[in-house]
Formats: structure tokens, sequence, C-alpha cells
């Protein structure tokens, strides 16, 4: 007769944290060999685009027989390689290789000229600009490409390893300005930074953005818009808002009620920013933008510094989002004592494009001091201020 199993003889089931654990391992193993795959395909994208460019065109940008050269190589990769090899693709390679000469890391003499060559180690210096980034997939190179300007590829690149953006969220940013957005509040020497940089947050201006793009809220621009049916759209893509606003926000509320002697007011958006260590207010409004509505976020800003503000928070900075305003009306409503902390923006529901923001630029400019000659104009998001005397005095 069997003898019944003794009690250490029963397998004990797997304690969830063990599985947690083990979780983890595999997840992070699965995205290590995505990551390894996205760097393969980059790296051999680069070494076509080598091929193409420093053995048949001799470095040149254009052979004077390129088109019949590629279109031939496309047909013979397709018939082996199957689909995936147009003269598109090809001219992608060609292009990325031109854009990202020193992608590996090596002087163009001395490049591997096959993955196999690759050296062992590819963390032994620390990542720049223009190197091969293990996060960034083909897709995202080529959405990169498509950017003409180095100084705003580069700023989209460094943006894009240092947030993590997926290829989806970079194709956004891009087709939102945001590098021009960004550019218009900064002078000559911040720009430079931008480009180099990417984007950091030393002040309040720094973390603002003017036009604010928000068509992802799927809104039309119409004048029956009400500001509670925009303000419920914000909540409802909150992840997107946040992404829209830039690094450093985060939710802390909507229609936050103030009570005094009786009477309630209602913040629509309050934020908290890690980076500047301040909250950050925000009003939305629907039509154009008025005095009266100055003297509202004024109001909300000045009881939060005295009431709702912490020992190493900074002053509470209040932004204005609106559809329209009159930048002379800012000007003489807030005046110089309110300057470093009270903000407007317009928002957008459509994607901006190139020639939008400069018509909003060159408006801006009629309420800025004559241009100095080489001087860069600043844009609206920078507070309101007396017109400069000179380069010097920021």
């Amino acid at each position: 007769m069997a003898s019944k199993p003794k009690n250490n003889d029963v397998p004990v089931p797997a304690a969830p944290p063990l599985y947690g654990r083990v979780r983890e391992i595999l997840d992070a193993a699965r995205s290590n060999i995505a990551r390894t795959v996205n760097t393969t395909q980059v790296v051999a994208n680069w070494l076509v685009g080598r091929e193409i460019v420093e053995e048949e065109q001799a470095g040149k940008r254009r052979a004077g027989y390129g088109e019949a050269l590629l279109a031939d190589l496309a047909e013979r990769l397709l018939q082996e390689f199957g689909k995936g090899w147009s003269v598109r693709q090809l001219e992608y390679c060609r292009s990325f290789y031109f854009s990202y000469p020193l992608l590996l890391g090596t002087e163009k003499s001395n490049a591997p000229r096959s993955i196999s060559d690759l050296p062992v180690d590819s963390k032994s210096e620390a990542w720049k600009p223009g190197r091969l980034n293990p996060n960034l997939s083909w897709t995202h190179y080529r959405n990169l490409l498509r950017v003409s300007r180095d100084a705003a590829r580069t700023f989209y690149e460094i943006e894009a390893a240092r947030n993590a953006w997926s290829a989806r969220e970079l194709t956004r940013q891009i087709g939102s300005l945001l590098f021009d957005r960004l550019a218009k509040s900064r002078d000559k020497d911040g720009l430079m930074r931008l480009a180099v940089q990417g984007q950091e947050i030393a002040r309040p201006i720094d973390a603002l953005k003017d036009p604010v793009v928000l068509e992802f809220l799927d809104l039309p621009e119409s004048p029956r818009l009400v500001e509670s049916k925009l303000e419920q759209a914000l909540i409802d893509n909150l992840q997107t808002f946040l992404l829209e606003l830039g690094k450093g926000f985060a939710f802390v509320s909507r229609q936050e009620r103030i009570t005094l002697d009786g009477d309630h007011f209602y913040i629509d958006l309050v934020f908290y920013h890690t980076v500047l260590k301040c909250f950050v207010l925000i009003d939305l409004k629907v039509g154009k933008l008025t005095h009266a509505d100055l003297g509202q976020i004024q109001f909300y800003v000045n009881y939060y510094d005295r009431e709702r503000r912490t020992e190493g928070d900074n002053p509470t900075l209040g932004l204005i989002l609106c559809p329209d305003k009159n930048d002379a009306v800012v000007r003489y409503t807030l005046g110089e004592q309110q300057e470093r902390n009270i903000f407007t923006s317009r928002y957008q529901l459509h994607l901006p494009t190139v020639e939008e923001l400069e018509n909003e630029l060159r408006r801006e400019l009629r309420f800025l001091a004559p241009a100095e000659s080489g001087a860069t104009p600043e844009g609206s998001l920078r507070p309101v201020r007396k017109p400069r005397k000179n380069k010097d005095e920021a």
C-alpha cells in the first residue's frame, strides 16, 4: 500500500513576489532583445548608406547615375530579401549616412564595413547627439531625417533619447514645431543652448510654450466652444496634455475651490512643476483675453502664495491659455510687479505651420523696441516688460 506523501514532498506554489521578480527579468530580456534588433537594423541601414555614398558615389551627394544605381540595387535586393528594400528605403539609407556620418563614433576611414566588425562594448563613451543611441529605432531616425535644419534635428534627437519618446510621439513633436515654439522665447545664446543641449529648465520661461498645441483634443475651432468642454477634453487626454506641457509638470487638481468670506472661486487646473519647485495655476479661456482675466489669475496666484505655498516652494506661476490676446493689454495690465510669474499663451486646436509662427512673431515685434543690428527678438511667453535699452539688459 502506497504511503501518503509527506508534507515536505508537496510542491509549494511560487509566491507572488517571486513571480513579480521573474516577470521583471523576462520583460527586461524582451526589451533588450527588441533594442538589440532595432540597433542592428539602424547600423545595417547606416552601413548600406555608407556603401552607396562612399563606394559608388565617391562621397558625393549625388552621382550622375544615382537614380539608375538605386533602382538596380533595389530590384536585386527585393528579389533576395523581399519587401522593404525599395528605392525610397535606399534613399533613406543614403540620407542617413550623410546626416549622421559619425554615428558609430569613428572617423569615416576607420568605420566598420559590416555589423560583425562593430566593437563589443558600445557604451565606452558617453552618448552624444549624432552618435548611435540604442533607444532610438530606425523609425525614430527616419523621422529625424525629415527635419532639414541641423539645429532642430539635434534638438529632437536629444529630447527623444532623454524623454524616451516613442516614434509616434517624436512624429507629433516634430509636427507641432516644438523646437520653433521653444526657440521663440530665447535670445541668440539661449537658442544655441537649445540646439546643443536640448530643453534645459532654469526659469519659468524655459518651461512654457507659445502657442500650446492641442490638436489631440479633436475639437473644432468654433465660437460655441465652452470652457467646461475644453477643460473636460484636457482631463480626458491628460497624459497627452502633460506631454504637450513638457517635462516637470505634475497634475494636482481641477476646479480647485477657493473660499473667501463665503464667496467661492474655482481654479481650472492646478499643476506642480517638479523642476521649478512651484505650483502652476492654469486658467482656460475660449474667447479673447481681457484685462479682467489677467486680474483673476493674479488673484489666484496671490492666494496660493499666501495660503498654499509651503517651505521649499518657489513663487506660484499663473498661466492663461486663450485662443487670442492683445499683447498691449497684457503689458499694461500686469506691469513690472507681476512680470516674473504671470504668463499668457495662445492655444491652437490644429498643428501650426512655420508661416503661422512667423506671423505671430512679427505681430509681437510691434511691442518691442526697434530691433538692433544682429539682435534676436524674443517671444510673447517672456513676461511683458519695458523695451530694452541695449542688448545687455535682460
